[in-house]
């Protein structure tokens, strides 16, 4: 059958390929998290713990919500850790240690890094693509970073 949801199969085909790349970075982004979680060492080892394992539980609903919109478009979610890291935007790179502040650093940093390539897409998908639910649904993924990251950098005063 034929998606009919006033988008063209062109439109959304490239608000999906852009929703892929979206989906790799909150991945990564969500395998980074766990990482920090689970490697954190410090003083405030159990506070800053229970902070990333809610951190990762969020990032978890935000990789389905992302994927299941690509469905939505008649499109199928890239699902392979090969694919993730071609489309990412963030790297793997893990260099600093494990003490609250370097992770959080870097988490900050992905959240931040996502926020600007979610802030580059809502107008396009909006008005290019004719697209304005997905458009509104990113438009709230970032709400979402953006509070996450004022969080985090709240931590690193």
């Amino acid at each position: 059958m034929k998606t009919l949801i006033g988008i063209s199969a062109e439109n959304r085909e490239v608000v999906a390929h852009q929703l892929a790349k979206l989906l790799a970075d909150e991945f990564v982004l969500y395998t980074k998290t766990l990482n920090a979680h689970w490697n954190l060492e410090g003083k405030d080892f159990h506070s800053v713990h229970l902070y990333f394992e809610e951190l990762y539980n969020q990032s978890a609903e935000i990789v389905d919500s992302v994927a299941e919109r690509i469905r939505q478009l008649d499109h199928y979610a890239p699902a392979t850790l090969k694919n993730f890291l071609q489309l990412t935007h963030l790297t793997e790179q893990d260099e600093d240690g494990n003490d609250s502040l370097s992770l959080i650093k870097k988490l900050l940093s992905d959240h931040e890094s996502i926020i600007e390539f979610i802030r580059g897409n809502i107008d396009e998908f909006a008005d290019a693509h004719k697209d304005a639910g997905t458009s509104d649904f990113i438009t709230g993924l970032m709400e979402t970073h953006e509070k996450i990251a004022w969080m985090l950098r709240a931590h690193t005063k």
